[in-house]
């Protein structure tokens, strides 16, 4: 089985079309391809079954959490090289799958398949890594559904995150500060300036009802309640965040103002309250559900209420029912998350009686903030790998650098929605002028 390396670009170049940006070294020791480029290490020939049972990115990535196949040299350039092969077809040409099944029709390819069979030994697909998530049943987005999905991503272990996200403990997008002078350096000062921005943008005043939907493990409500005095309500539907909040919430003293619910939102009927912030929670509500997530929010908040929402979202494809969540952040990060375009969200919320005020893009700011995540995992790394699993430890590392580098080349955003349910009067009790833009440049 002498070189191997050679033999599998040959045969990528040629099902492909193009040639292979990256190196290749092989199980046999073997290597193959440019110079100096980052290397695709296939460790076992098991990596080449699975990626001949599921073509492109599913397969690719049950290779990669196994560790059957793993990435040497800076791994955001190795993404950034193999995005257009994995998630995108140059040209508009559709899926890898597609591209592959369309070369299967060459009787020259063919033949290079079944040299692929050969190199990837016994043909009998090894079973998935034990962290994808089995196949579900039932409707999408019910209470029992959503909860067991949400208890797949957050309900891995409170130390985990901690080594991930730092000391801040928010899983969210931070909010950096522009150059020197700007008093925003760390991750966590970031996430500070972002709870901080959010309670800004709701105005939030002593006294005052929060309800922050998706509250995570209680950052959000402990700034609010600690900065601005407000009483705060916090739900989520994880046992683990719940746990962690409240804990928090009672070593800060401010028990008896904040409240930790494990709830979904379609269950809260105590409003009403002054304002709702829901930061990084609208991703998981699904098409299907959010006109209701956004019909339930407006009747959560009294006349004048404000809602801030803080949602990743995708670029606009032509045929929007074709849609489809990409098979590895649904089989291993968020199973049944679904992103919608910037315009579908705030249509949605306008139809569900908000007017809307204001919207901040910030998706550089999450490219910046996933880096630092990035680093913190690969810093303590044998120590995440023992608090979860390797597998779990790589799904988290792939995820997160290949978000980055999605919104740094804007094929995801997010953006800060602010609405309000104004009043018959029409007075929605904001400024004139909302915002302080910088000023003009000299001989602009």
């Amino acid at each position: 089985m002498a070189d191997a390396a050679g033999r599998l670009t040959k045969l990528a170049e040629e099902v492909l079309g193009a040639p292979l940006p990256v190196r290749i070294r092989a199980w046999d020791r073997s290597e193959s391809g440019p110079p100096g480029a980052p290397t695709l290490v296939i460790r076992h020939r098991r990596a080449l079954r699975r990626m001949l049972f599921k073509p492109g990115e599913l397969g690719l990535a049950r290779a990669w959490v196994a560790g059957d196949l793993d990435i040497e040299g800076d791994l955001y350039a190795a993404l950034d090289l193999l995005a257009g092969l994995i998630w995108e077809r140059p040209g508009g040409g559709g899926s890898p799958r597609a591209a592959v099944l369309r070369a299967l029709a060459r009787p020259e390819i063919r033949a290079a398949a079944r040299e692929l069979l050969v190199l990837a030994g016994a043909p009998v697909p090894p079973a998935p890594p034990v962290e994808e998530v089995r196949r579900r049943r039932g409707p999408l987005h019910t209470l029992r559904r959503d909860k067991a999905a949400i208890s797949h991503h957050y309900d891995v272990g409170n130390d985990f995150y901690a080594l991930v996200l730092g000391p801040s403990m928010v899983y969210s997008c931070a909010y950096w500060g522009t150059g020197e002078g700007a008093g925003t350096f760390t991750l966590e000062d970031a996430q500070h300036d972002k709870l901080d921005l959010i309670c800004r943008k709701l105005g939030l005043r002593e006294g005052q009802r929060l309800l922050d939907v998706g509250c995570g493990w209680g950052s959000m409500v402990l700034h609010a309640a600690r900065e601005y005095g407000v009483r705060a309500v916090g739900i989520t539907l994880s046992e683990e965040q719940a746990t962690f909040a409240r804990k928090r919430i009672a070593e800060a003293g401010l028990a008896d103002r904040i409240e930790i619910r494990v709830q979904d939102y379609r269950e809260i009927h105590d409003e009403p309250f002054d304002a709702i912030s829901s930061i990084g929670m609208a991703e998981h509500v699904g098409r299907t559900r959010y006109a209701e997530y956004a019909e339930a929010l407006y009747s959560l908040l009294k006349p004048g209420g404000l809602l801030l929402n803080h949602q990743i979202a995708r670029r606009p494809i032509v045929d929007e029912e074709a849609y489809r969540v990409d098979e590895f952040i649904d089989r291993y990060v968020f199973p049944d998350g679904e992103l919608a375009p910037l315009g579908r969200t705030v249509g949605q919320l306008e139809d569900a009686g908000f007017e809307v005020r204001d919207v901040e893009a910030i998706r550089e700011h999450y490219a910046l903030t996933l880096r630092r995540w990035v680093a913190n995992l690969e810093e303590h790394w044998d120590r995440a790998a023992r608090l979860t699993s390797p597998g779990r430890a790589r799904v988290w590392r792939l995820y997160m650098a290949a978000c980055a580098l999605s919104f740094e080349r804007n094929r995801l955003g997010v953006n800060q929605v602010l609405a309000v349910r104004t009043p018959e009067t029409g007075d929605a009790g904001q400024p004139l002028r909302a915002r302080t833009w910088p000023p003009v440049a000299p001989g602009a």
